[in-house]
C-alpha cells in the first residue's frame, strides 16, 4: 500500500479497534474515537494520533509509562486534565507533556456537552511498562504490541 505524502487529518481512517485494554476495561473507553496518523505514513518510531472524545468520554484508563513520553495538543474543546496534582482545566491551544519514568498516572475528562479533540504523540520504546494507579491492571510492550494483566502478574481471561 502506498503511503500518502499528506492527507487531511480529520479525513483520517479511524481506530479499528477501538481499544486495546482488556475487559472490563475496554467498555470505558466509549465515545473514545483515535485516528492513528502516524501509522498512515510509516512512522515507527514514534505515534500520532487525532482523538476524539465525546460528552462524557475520557482519553484512557489513568496511567502512567516507564519508557514511554507522552505529549498533548488541545485543538477543540474543554478537557480536565486529571493527574496525580489533581484536576486542570484545557481549552484550545493548552498542551501537557508527561515525561517517562516520573509515576504521574494522567488521562483527559471530558465532562462538558461538547466533543473534545487533541493531538497525543508518544514514543514507541520496546519494553515500556504502563501503570494503572486507579486500576488491577499493568502493561508491557512486547514489539507492537501490549500485553495486559493484573497487578499481580496473573493474566485476563
Amino acid at each position: 500500500m502506498n503511503k500518502p505524502v499528506a492527507l487531511t487529518a480529520a479525513q483520517a481512517p479511524q481506530r479499528t479497534k477501538a481499544s486495546n485494554y482488556p475487559e472490563p476495561f475496554a467498555s470505558r473507553m466509549a465515545g473514545r474515537i483515535k485516528h492513528p496518523l502516524g501509522d498512515l505514513f510509516g512512522l515507527t518510531n514514534f505515534g500520532v494520533n487525532l482523538t476524539r472524545l465525546a460528552p462524557g468520554a475520557v482519553s484512557a484508563l489513568r496511567h502512567s509509562h516507564s519508557r514511554q513520553d507522552e505529549f498533548i495538543y488541545v485543538l477543540q474543546g474543554h478537557p480536565t486534565l486529571h493527574t496525580d496534582a489533581g484536576l486542570t482545566p484545557m481549552a484550545p491551544g493548552d498542551c501537557a507533556g508527561f515525561p517517562a519514568g516520573t509515576g504521574n498516572g494522567h488521562r483527559l475528562v471530558n465532562d462538558t456537552a461538547d466533543e473534545v479533540v487533541y493531538l497525543e504523540i508518544g514514543d514507541r520504546t520496546d519494553g515500556d511498562q504502563a501503570a494503572y494507579p486507579d486500576d488491577d491492571l499493568m502493561a508491557v510492550r512486547e514489539g507492537a504490541q501490549w500485553r495486559f494483566c493484573h497487578k499481580d502478574g496473573s493474566p485476563y481471561a
